[in-house]
């Protein structure tokens, strides 16, 4: 039920917006890859993470961009060794695999510089991963017209955090 009504909202905030992307100049649909280390809990069971991120933005003013935002993340899990009581016993942990879906906004503070964040739900893919709600805080800059370079800190909350701090490309098209 969340799952559905979140992306219904994130559909009706696409379609409200559309109409100003005639207005500026702004609107562009962007695609690139991530790579990550997992940090907190994370770091624990996981080695590193690599992505997919899509997202469409709408220019709404010259200093916001509206959109969502979607992708893949695959966390390589980690293999662990666990002490105690005099025994050692080593763990190998499965991959987490999320599909975020999200909302999505820019500021422009400059025309090269941008701050932002995606908030949503990832889905989780594995099995036994339910996913959790999506935070995606970023800094981008533009590299070229058409590149991006981005650092972000992904965060998502089911009942414990499962974070990684990432470094992205996107190319606009």
């Amino acid at each position: 039920m969340n799952k559905t009504f979140l992306l219904v909202v994130i559909a009706m905030i696409a379609i409200s917006f559309s109409s100003m992307a005639q207005y500026v100049d702004r609107t562009n649909f962007k695609a690139g890859l991530n790579a990550g280390l997992p940090v907190g809990d994370a770091g624990d069971v996981s080695s590193f993470s690599l992505g997919l991120d899509i997202a469409y933005h709408i220019g709404a003013s010259e200093l916001l961009d509206l959109g969502f935002a979607t992708g893949f993340i695959n966390a390589f899990g980690d293999t662990t060794t666990i002490s105690g009581g005099g025994v050692s016993v080593e763990t190998e942990f499965e991959d987490f695999q999320f599909l975020p879906v999200a909302a999505s906004l820019r500021l422009y503070p400059t025309y090269d510089f941008k701050l932002g964040a995606d908030v949503g739900y990832a889905v989780g893919i594995n099995e036994g991963n339910e996913g959790g709600f999506y935070l995606r805080p970023l800094i981008g800059y533009n590299i070229t017209g058409n590149t991006e370079l981005n650092i972000s800190y992904v965060n998502i909350n089911n009942d414990g955090n499962f974070s990684i701090a990432t470094l992205g490309i996107l190319f606009l098209f």
